[in-house]
Formats: C-alpha cells, structure tokens, sequence
C-alpha cells in the first residue's frame, strides 16, 4: 500500500454566491472539518468569515476556535489560509505587510503545524470572465510577504504548505527555503485549472513536469495536486502511481459543486485504493513529514 495524504480544502476565499455548499460560521466550518477527517482527509485547510458579511476574516481567534473546535473531536492537522492580497473576494483590501499575523498567534498557542504560504504572485483570469470581458486581479505575494511567511515558520516549527501556481513558484520557493535553516520542509501543492489560465491544465505531463522540477530545486520534498475551479479526479490516479499527495474540497471544486466535503473526501479514498494506495492518517502524515526533514538535513 502506498500511504497518500488526502487534503480537504473546506471552504476558501469565494462566498456562497459562487459556491454556495461552503461552510462559513464556525459550528459549520468545525462540521464540515470533522466529517472530512472522518471520511479519511489526514489534513483540513480552511478560511475564515465574519459571519455577518460572509467574507474571509483572518482573525487569529475565530481560527483558534474552529481548530479547537475540529481536534477535539478527530486527529487532523488542521491549518489556516493567509488574506488574498489583491482581490475583492476577502472584503476589504487584504493588508501589505502582517499577512502572518494569525498563522504566528496561533502557532505561539501551540494550535497549528501547517501554514499557507505563497511563494509568488500570478494573475487570476478566468476563461468565462475573459470571453465576457470583465477582468481578472493579480494575486499578490511580494518576496518580503514571502520571507515574514517562512520566519514565522521556521521561528515556530510550522510547516510550509506552497501552493505553486506556475513553475516559477517552486524555483522562488525552493531558494527562499534555503535561507531560513531549521525551517520544516515544505509541502509543493500544485495547483492546476480548467477555470483559470495560470499555470497548467491536469494533465499528466503537466504533473511530470512539475515533479522534474521539483527533484531538481527541492529534493525529497513532498508534491501534492491541487488545484481551483477544477475536478482533480482524473488526475489522482497518475498522482498515486507517482507517490503524489492529493487534495479535494469545496475550496477547489468548479463552482456550484453539490457534492458535500465529506463527499469529495470519500471519493478520493475510492480512487486512492483503487490505484493500491491508502488514506494516510494524520499521525502518518506527521512521522512522514519528521522523516523528510531529517532526510533533508543529511
């Protein structure tokens, strides 16, 4: 059996008016992270919401209950996202510098292992938004967001979890890492899209490449696919086969998905299995990561 972490991404930046099964009060977001964790995700990514506007809120508090909230009930590494810097879709204008603000509370109260951390900026155009003529945002993550990211992380032994949106991301990723000793290896979380026309499209020698990439700038480091506006599932076999971590979720599906989290969750295991591998609990995920560091010091 080849162990493949299975990463639910719950809810994200979007309000209910573009994915409207989303969980976004506290008492849902801390459900749906339970019942994805017991569906057989080793590891829970969520966003947070003033539950009045329904828009992302980064509030280090709200974050402390709903992990509090999720492991107390289940075991699961369980870790926030950061603002999005230079879109609408977080209500107010995310702020230019103290991005990490929550991630460093929340570690310094021992209530995370993981971090959101971006390593570079990328435009968002959707397909639809373009052929209708309305424009697209440029999502921002300046180099020294970047580095206030991975001191956190490395001051307080929280794990990085990159989303690489373009190839650049693992090379700028990978040669920021270097500088920051002791810091946990990163996970590289390619992100592919039918929805948006950054990066590549789910394919399978979309995925090689990545992979070749990554032997070549982070050795022995972790890859997992991801991805936006996008059904992963053909793409999860090839992960397997290639002993690539997988996520699914809300956050990720094409927009007005009726599947529940519990439900991509689910669907994920079969698929895992049916390619010879085995959800990985989240103690598993843990002594995994601890031996890759230590691989990756010798």
């Amino acid at each position: 059996m080849k162990p493949t972490w299975i990463e639910a991404a719950i809810n994200g930046p979007w309000g209910r008016e573009r994915q409207p099964g989303i969980p976004i009060t506290e008492a849902e977001i801390i459900a749906d992270g339970v019942a994805a964790a017991q569906a057989g995700a080793g590891i829970i990514h969520l966003h947070a919401y003033d539950a009045a506007t329904g828009r992302q809120k980064d509030d280090w508090q709200i974050y402390a209950r709903i992990i509090e909230g999720i492991r107390g009930k289940v075991d699961a590494i369980v870790y926030p996202t950061i603002p999005i810097a230079g879109s609408g879709f977080a209500g107010a204008d995310a702020p230019q510098s103290g991005r990490y603000q929550h991630l460093d509370e929340l570690a310094r109260h021992g209530l995370v292992e993981w971090g959101a951390v971006d390593p570079g900026s990328v435009n968002f155009s959707s397909y639809e938004d373009m052929a209708r003529g309305a424009k697209g945002f440029i999502y921002l993550n300046p180099e020294a967001q970047i580095r206030e990211g991975l001191e956190i992380a490395a001051r307080r032994g929280v794990r990085p979890s990159y989303a690489i949106y373009e190839p650049g991301f693992t090379r700028l990723g990978a040669a920021l890492a270097a500088g920051y000793p002791g810091l946990p290896v990163p996970v590289y979380r390619l992100m592919f899209s039918d929805t948006y026309a950054w990066g590549f499209p789910p394919r399978p020698y979309a995925l090689d490449a990545h992979l070749a990439l990554i032997a070549e700038c982070a050795a022995g480091a972790p890859a997992m696919v991801a991805g936006l506006g996008l059904d992963i599932r053909p793409l999860i076999a090839a992960a397997v086969a290639r002993a690539v971590h997988v996520r699914v979720g809300l956050e990720d599906a094409p927009f007005g998905d009726r599947r529940s989290n519990a439900q991509w969750v689910e669907e994920a295991v079969r698929l895992v299995r049916a390619e010879g591998g085995e959800p990985a609990a989240a103690a598993q995920i843990r002594a995994a990561t601890r031996a890759i560091d230590e691989a990756c010091r010798r």
